[in-house]
């Protein structure tokens, strides 16, 4: 099975989870477009929203990301550059492994020394499994699990 996601333009709907220390987890839903300018040049753009914002304390605004990377001449490994409505700028590497999707990023001039990670797990051409999480310095401040399912032309 190739992969769908990042590989191929396309619509994408999210759903799932969000933690952070000591809450309780949060439903979320979004949404991501991704699309290819070249032939190894990629865009994707994320909106996730909370859908149950009054479990927090301070309930976060959506979370926007939108990104722009450069695939190798063997499609198999990418770079990014990703402005993080949380983190800011951000620049990151990617590995395209059989079954699976890893990235990582880092904040560009943050103090508070974040960096992100992210796995998506193909189940199917339509539907991957997506975890990942975001750590201050040695600690991890959030994750986030769901389901990314391909949306219909």
């Amino acid at each position: 099975m190739s992969h769908s996601f990042l590989l191929e333009p396309g619509r994408w709907k999210l759903q799932g989870t969000w933690l952070t220390r000591d809450t309780l987890p949060v439903s979320i839903k979004g949404k991501i477009l991704v699309a290819w300018k070249q032939a190894d040049c990629f865009m994707v753009a994320t909106k996730i929203s909370f859908l149950e914002p009054d479990i927090l304390e301070e309930p976060p605004a959506d979370i926007v990301i939108q990104s722009r990377g450069r695939m190798t001449a063997q499609n198999r490994q990418y770079t990014f550059v990703l402005q993080h409505s949380e983190l800011g700028q951000t620049e990151g590497e990617g590995w395209i492994a059989p079954e699976s999707i890893v990235q990582r990023y880092w904040g560009v001039s943050d103090k508070r020394r974040r960096t992100g990670f992210e796995t998506l797990r193909q189940i199917s051409p339509d539907k991957y499994h997506f975890s990942g999480g975001v750590m201050s310095g040695h600690y991890l401040s959030s994750t986030m699990e769901a389901e990314i399912i391909r949306q219909s032309s």
